[in-house]
């Protein structure tokens, strides 16, 4: 691994001012977020009590992507990602622009999916509402926030990203007090799912728990304010990304331990369950409102980003030019907002959970196809500086795995293959619209691309 990194700092760059210790605690607090909170009954209703199991496969997967992207942002360290990678690799403007917003719906799915969860088992514990009208109200809460602007959106960020590691530790705190006073079955943390077998359930599993662990790839977009990207990237990514596997593995053994898979399947708050038999007392409401500030903080991100990547390619001339209006006091680009959670509203009133949480993996596996060929592609583009360059093996099995787990092989539903096609189809839509009626074209400028936490 490189000591060294890309030349100085240009006159109006950004400032190199995020050391490896920062890089690391933003790699982790990117992967936390709904997806454990809301999914590991579902992982469980593929592989049964060993739900830990899908996690650790899907982190030695992600890893073999994490290795195209420490090498790329170790290359190409600019604030962008898979969009300008496959820009530098293929070329081709129609294909960088549907990376680009395949990333950007797979955010808009992601808050979907977060929106659902949050109508759920947890908002339960205080009002009783249909799970599509908390689903509403919730996406209505998110878009004011974001509405309110970028400044407001960060803040809030931070303060829930702190609540929901907090969540996930107390859990972990419940799992070791169930080990020293000999509670719980962890025999149970080896059965498999009876109809799916271990191998089906654990594939079948992985491809859905892989959702929990996606966000390490948004790490990229710090690249120009790391003071030593080429070295201290590859050592962030892959430090927090063995760190949050470890945090979801502990949290998943000690669901599976104390709370019959059964239950946990049929919850829409499955955490929650593990409080409520925990013999270390935990205020379940309390709990509960951890969860749902969790899942706010995902789709609070995600909105974000997507609304911001639909505003850059407007501005570059993708999509048409009304997507960049921004608001004159709040200096947010409103319309682009909107766009975005009208989308997602839709999503919610047609989706549940796991299709919309599997619906995002789709989305991402594609374009983690696409970036481990890409760097495969872009060594024949040697840079000055030395970085991390990843054994080639490593992104070619990556590139397959990404592939494979892309196929309806893993047990995925004929709607999950739908809408993400719809998804994309309006994307081809709005491309054409900007091309034949307004006189847009070009490639996309991917400087804005980026995407959040799952």
């Amino acid at each position: 691994m490189a000591e060294t990194t890309a030349g100085p700092a240009a006159p109006h760059s950004l400032k190199r001012v995020i050391g490896r210790r920062t890089l690391l605690l933003f790699v982790v607090g990117d992967i936390l977020g709904a997806g454990i909170y809301a999914l590991v009954g579902k992982v469980a209703g593929h592989a049964g009590g060993a739900l830990w199991l899908p996690f650790l496969v899907a982190f030695v997967l992600a890893a073999l992507t994490a290795t195209a992207y420490a090498e790329l942002v170790g290359k190409y360290p600019k604030a962008a990602g898979a969009a300008l990678y496959a820009n530098r690799a293929f070329g081709i403007p129609f294909v960088t622009f549907l990376v680009a917003f395949a990333v950007m719906m797979s955010g808009v799915t992601s808050a979907s999916a977060a929106a659902r969860a949050f109508g759920g088992s947890y908002l339960g514990e205080f009002v009783t509402l249909p799970a599509v009208v908390g689903a509403f109200g919730f996406l209505a809460l998110v878009t004011l926030v974001n509405l309110a602007g970028i400044s407001e959106s960060v803040k809030v960020n931070v303060v829930l990203t702190v609540i929901e590691a907090f969540g996930l530790l107390v859990i972990v705190a419940i799992g070791v007090y169930a080990l020293l006073t000999g509670e719980g079955e962890p025999a149970r943390a080896l059965e498999f799912h009876p109809e799916h077998g271990a191998f089906m359930g654990v594939l079948g599993g992985t491809a859905l728990a892989f959702y929990a662990l996606l966000g390490f790839e948004d790490s990229v977009n710090l690249a120009e304010e790391a003071k030593d990207p080429a070295r201290d990237f590859p050592r962030a990514l892959f430090g927090g990304l063995a760190a949050a596997t470890l945090i979801y593995m502990a949290v998943a053994f000690t669901a599976t331990m104390l709370v019959e898979t059964e239950t946990l399947v049929a919850s829409t708050g499955p955490l929650l369950e593990v409080v409520r038999v925990a013999g270390l007392a935990f205020p379940p409401k309390l709990f509960a409102l951890i969860a749902l500030l969790a899942v706010g903080n995902t789709a609070l991100i995600n909105m974000i980003m997507a609304s911001r990547l639909v505003y850059g390619m407007a501005r570059e001339g993708i999509v048409p030019g009304a997507f960049a209006v921004v608001h004159p006091r709040r200096a947010t680009p409103w319309v682009a907002i909107l766009f975005t959670v009208a989308v997602a509203a839709v999503l919610v009133a047609t989706g549940d959970v796991a299709g919309l949480a599997d619906t995002t993996v789709l989305l991402l596996l594609c374009v983690f196809t696409m970036v481990n060929v890409a760097v495969l592609v872009l060594r024949r583009d040697p840079v000055a500086h030395d970085h991390f360059r990843a054994p080639s093996w490593m992104p070619a099995l990556g590139a397959v795995v990404c592939l494979v787990l892309a196929l309806p092989v893993t047990g995925r539903g004929a709607d999950v293959y739908a809408r993400a096609g719809l998804l994309l189809g309006v994307g081809v839509l709005l491309w054409l619209v900007n091309r034949l009626f307004m006189g847009g074209g070009g490639g996309l400028r991917p400087g804005s691309e980026r995407r959040s936490s799952s």
